[in-house]
């Protein structure tokens, strides 16, 4: 295969360490970046020369985790044990302990916001490649950002404040 197909896959890594973020899982992670690969080299006809190979494949792989999501009716939550397996030799026992409470933490946030979180601070993506990745407008990005970054430092202290439920009223 010649052309984008060739680049994709120096983005593998990036794309499974998302996916990772997203599944909680290495193998549903795996299946997920194989489907969004497979789904772009069919669609490679589509991608623009001009625009961020990065950013389209991302796309890609965020679409095919929404379908994939809509499939189920319960979503398995399922914590980053293999991964940090993997820290722990690496790592001393109080940086373990720290990946730990972030893992916990991160899957505490809203999906919205976990989403734009990985991408703009574990993916290094630009607020504008994160709109353009997640098809929503670059105030909602920030938004989302500011929310996330605020719910997971409160939680990451220790003093998350819950939601206010807030009672709409109907307005004729």
């Amino acid at each position: 295969m010649t052309g984008p197909g060739t680049q994709f896959v120096e983005h593998i890594p990036r794309l499974r360490r998302y996916a990772r973020a997203l599944t909680g899982e290495r193998s549903s992670a795996d299946d997920l970046v194989q489907d969004a690969l497979e789904r772009a080299c069919n669609k490679v006809h589509l991608w623009r020369r001009d625009s961020d190979l990065r950013a389209w494949l991302f796309t890609i792989m965020h679409n095919v985790f929404i379908n994939q999501l809509r499939g189920r009716r319960v979503l398995p939550t399922v914590p980053f044990d293999e991964q940090l397996d993997d820290f722990a030799g690496q790592a001393a026992h109080a940086d373990g302990l720290a990946i730990r409470d972030l893992d916990a933490a991160l899957s505490l946030l809203p999906d919205a916001q976990r989403e734009v979180l990985l991408l703009v601070g574990l993916e290094q993506m630009t607020y504008e490649e994160t709109a353009r990745t997640l098809g929503i407008p670059l105030g909602t990005v920030m938004s989302r950002l500011s929310r996330a970054r605020e719910r997971l430092r409160g939680i990451m202290e220790g003093v998350e404040r819950t939601p206010e439920v807030v009672a709409l009223r109907v307005i004729k």
